[in-house]
């Protein structure tokens, strides 16, 4: 490999601007995955551990360095243990984007038809649910049945139908707290347990549902619809990000858009309209924490010029 330029000692190829762009690109999408969880003040306190071993080393305090050392001996799988849902984030991110994820294996995929379910029953139940303010939980998913999450609930394997899905969610039914897993246009499980999302800007309205959907959508290739116990309000939460308020008419778009492997050209219209809202709601916040503020300094001055 010819020699662009040298900087000193250091011999400067072509391959080294593809080495550290590629070493840049990997750790972007690394932060990306981190930022915002609880994971990105580990990473920065375990960095922080590093440099203090480095200096203790530098300084040849000798103690300091040999607990430190003993520690950094296994840093590597420590790593591992800390940072495995974000690993696993990570690792999905690139099996999405590969050759075998698009075209299937040597190039042979499925056929659409086979993955086509019918998303009538699913919106029909969500309207119906949303009408009498009953919550529901539903995951879709189009690549597997989820082994793993349907296992810890109750297995069901019936067809998929309204009647099926509002009676499950029935206030009063024994299976309506948790999750219902469709795969295949079947209903495989009911009552499943979800990981719940570790992101530290969720809305503080938000309840247990939509960080379970959340946290779903970020270590699986799924999309999850919620219906709000509380408003009625349907959401579709993807790649963990959530929609709020959605109509009827908009989950069945995104249901069928997921179904099909296309992005709908109103997703970033949908993902702005979710980020101002939130921008709106945390203006809301501050400004009625003013107004109490300002009510309660006033409450304060009448009550200092009575006792006057």
């Amino acid at each position: 490999m010819p020699i662009l330029f040298k900087i000193g000692f250091l011999d400067i190829r072509f391959v080294d601007f593809i080495d550290i762009a590629l070493v840049s690109f990997l750790l972007y999408q690394f932060y990306k995955f981190m930022r915002g969880s609880v994971a990105i003040k580990v990473f920065i306190g375990f960095l922080s551990l590093y440099l203090t071993y480095l200096v203790v080393t530098a300084a040849d305090m000798e103690l300091v360095s040999a607990i430190l050392g003993q520690f950094m001996g296994v840093g590597f799988i420590a790593l591992i243990i800390l940072f495995q849902q974000e690993i696993r984030k990570f690792l999905l991110f690139f099996g999405r984007q590969t050759i075998f994820e698009r075209e299937g294996l040597f190039g042979w995929r499925k056929s659409s038809h086979e993955q086509d379910i019918d998303v009538t029953p699913i919106v029909e139940a969500a309207k119906a649910m949303s009408g009498n303010k009953t919550g529901a939980l539903i995951v879709i998913s189009k690549d597997s049945s989820l082994d793993n999450f349907a296992e810890t609930g109750d297995m069901i394997d019936g067809t998929l139908s309204k009647r099926l899905l509002t009676s499950i969610f029935f206030k009063n039914s024994p299976m309506h707290d948790g999750a219902v897993i469709i795969n295949k246009g079947k209903v495989i499980a009911a009552r499943c347990v979800l990981p719940v999302s570790e992101q530290e800007d969720i809305p503080a309205h938000m309840g247990l549902r939509h960080r379970a959907a959340i946290g779903m959508t970020e270590i699986t290739n799924t999309l999850v619809l919620v219906v709000s116990e509380e408003t009625g309000q349907m959401s579709i939460v993807r790649n963990g990000k959530i929609f709020h308020n959605l109509s009827a008419q908009e989950i069945r778009a995104k249901i069928t858009n997921y179904l099909s492997d296309k992005i709908s050209n109103k997703e970033s219209a949908f993902d702005k309209n979710s980020s101002s809202e939130n921008m709106v709601s945390k203006v809301q916040s501050i400004l009625k924490e003013e107004i109490k503020s300002a009510e309660q300094m006033n409450n304060q001055q009448n009550g200092s010029i009575m006792n006057d």
